[in-house]
């Protein structure tokens, strides 16, 4: 029996151009939506496999306003058993105040593993798992895309932690209770089943109220990064074309 608690965030769904809100402050995501991030989807199927190879339960944490409920929802259609949600007004917390709010919500509540995506899509901080493992006092690997439990006597006593780092394979070996972040390709996320998502849709969230902690960072705004645009030009049509084209690569400097 495994108890794992998966913690995702809430974060736009973006498709091919990001556009910014007009104060600059946020991702204008008014024709999109909001989702998990790809790898932290990936750890919540890693969680629901190995609670059904071994046993155990799966929750889902997240800490975001009240319509993250939405995205819990749909990890519980994956798989997962429970979802919890520390409720706040919508601002972004930094990753000393998150990682803070985390510990406080599932320490001394029996966990196994917990299992974090690497990065957020939207901040790509690295940072809360790390921050979150030393506030608990427990052992933290990263970047991780293969993951074993090892067993003791009729319980959990391990985990067997690989990824691939400048070309050679790592091995971690760590006791549990363990902090682990998971990338995208750790396992292939299984589509919602349509009794999964009648189940979420019918589950109780459990709403916490973290506590506001003091984060030295603030966000001051938002800027898309200018990018060459990219455009094509007709030269011409059959034969006519011939000198244009000649002169072109003559001024790229293809021609002897």
């Amino acid at each position: 029996m495994v108890e794992i608690c998966v913690c995702v965030k809430r974060v736009p769904m973006v498709g091919g151009s990001i556009l910014v809100t007009p104060d600059g402050l946020d991702v204008d995501v008014s024709m999109s939506g909001f989702t998990v991030s790809p790898h932290e989807e990936c750890a919540v199927e890693e969680a629901v496999q190995i609670t059904e190879r071994l046993g155990g339960s799966v929750t889902v944490l997240t800490l975001g306003p009240a319509e993250a409920a939405g995205q819990l929802r749909d990890m519980l259609a994956l798989g997962a058993g429970r979802g919890v949600l520390l409720e706040t007004d919508g601002a972004e917390w930094g990753p000393v105040a998150t990682a803070a709010a985390i510990a406080d919500a599932v320490r001394d509540r029996g966990f196994d593993l917990l299992l974090f995506g690497n990065e957020a899509a939207d901040t790509g901080g690295y940072q809360v798992p790390v921050r979150a493992a030393h506030a608990l006092g427990l052992q933290c690997v990263t970047g991780i895309k293969q993951l074993q439990i090892t067993a003791g006597d009729g319980d959990p006593a391990g985990i067997v932690a690989s990824r691939e780092y400048r070309g050679a394979d790592e091995v971690f070996k760590l006791p549990l209770p363990a902090v682990v972040s998971v990338k995208e390709g750790i396992n292939l996320p299984r589509y919602p089943s349509l009794p999964g998502r009648l189940r979420a849709k019918r589950a109780t969230i459990d709403t916490i109220e973290p506590s506001a902690g003091k984060d030295r960072l603030h966000k001051a705004g938002l800027r898309v990064p200018v990018t060459s645009s990219k455009g094509a030009q007709v030269l011409g049509s059959g034969a006519e074309a011939v000198p244009a084209l000649v002169g072109l690569l003559d001024e790229l400097g293809v021609l002897p």
